[in-house]
């Protein structure tokens, strides 16, 4: 992978070329650094809910400023049932400003939501209608996530990859349909387990930036999700991309460490 290519990617189906660093401003990022990393820091694929309200100002206004530069992901908190789902697209749409939002997704497929036909009916009827260009889920059974992407209609999934759980390159990567879906890895740093020392280690520990690369690095994940606290920890997230994809040596070491990590759980592979 080049180091042209591995800063930015144009998505499948969502049909734009973003950076491949996404913004999830839910961690304590504040309003001036949303600012920030929509208006100076490049950043343009933002995974938002009404309720990280410091960034919807700051994302509103880039929207005004550029729609077309910016790919906002949203969708409800619990999808039960489909009936909830078209005012939430409604109420997202009224906050930022919009007539249409990027992808919609049903968060966390088989813990706080479900999928179901009325469902999938009226995800597919949105964006039929021009009000979503992209649909998606996000979801942490991945055998399940390579069949839906290959039985349903869906253009995206979010998905936890890490070096402590390595395992979709076994159960999704190799069983998606060819540039059919956009991939957008999150739990980068395995919530912060991967940084830090576990008993018996002597050697190098990862750091958030080693974390970042080692999702970059594969050509399957076109977006990698980043949650910082402040502006300083978004500068040096976003440094990464300068750097490339890791090197051999390196990424033998975090396939090395990356089991080892602890409190990960049992589903590492």
């Amino acid at each position: 992978m080049s180091a042209i290519d591995f800063a930015h990617r144009t998505l499948p189906i969502i049909d734009k070329r973003v950076l491949r660093m996404g913004l999830a401003p839910s961690f304590g990022i504040d309003a001036a650094g949303v600012d920030w990393a929509l208006e100076e820091g490049g950043m343009q694929y933002v995974f938002w809910t009404p309720r990280m309200k410091a960034a919807t100002g700051p994302l509103r206004r880039a929207l005004q400023r550029d729609r077309d530069r910016y790919v906002v992901a949203t969708g409800p908190t619990t999808a039960w049932w489909s009936g909830g789902i078209r005012k939430a697209v409604d109420r997202s749409r009224r906050l930022l400003g919009v007539d249409r939002l990027d992808v919609l997704q049903i968060f966390w497929l088989g813990r706080a939501s479900r999928w179901t036909p009325a469902i999938a009916a009226e995800l597919e009827a949105l964006r039929d209608e021009g009000a979503v260009r992209a649909i998606g889920i996000s979801i942490h059974d991945r055998r399940r996530a390579a069949e839906l992407a290959n039985t349903t209609s869906l253009d995206l999934l979010m998905i936890r990859y890490n070096a402590a759980h390595p395992g979709a390159e076994l159960d999704i990567f190799p069983h998606l349909p060819e540039g059919r879906h956009t991939v957008v890895a999150y739990t980068a740093t395995c919530w912060r387990r991967l940084l830090k020392r576990p008993k018996g280690w002597e050697g190098r520990v990862p750091t958030a930036a080693d974390c970042y690369r080692f999702c970059l690095s594969s050509p399957h994940v076109d977006v990698v999700l980043t949650g910082p606290k402040t502006l300083a920890q978004l500068r040096d997230n976003l440094a990464v991309l300068e750097r490339g994809p890791l090197e051999a040596d390196e990424m033998a070491w975090m396939r090395d460490f990356g089991p080892r990590a602890e409190g990960r759980g049992f589903d590492w592979l």
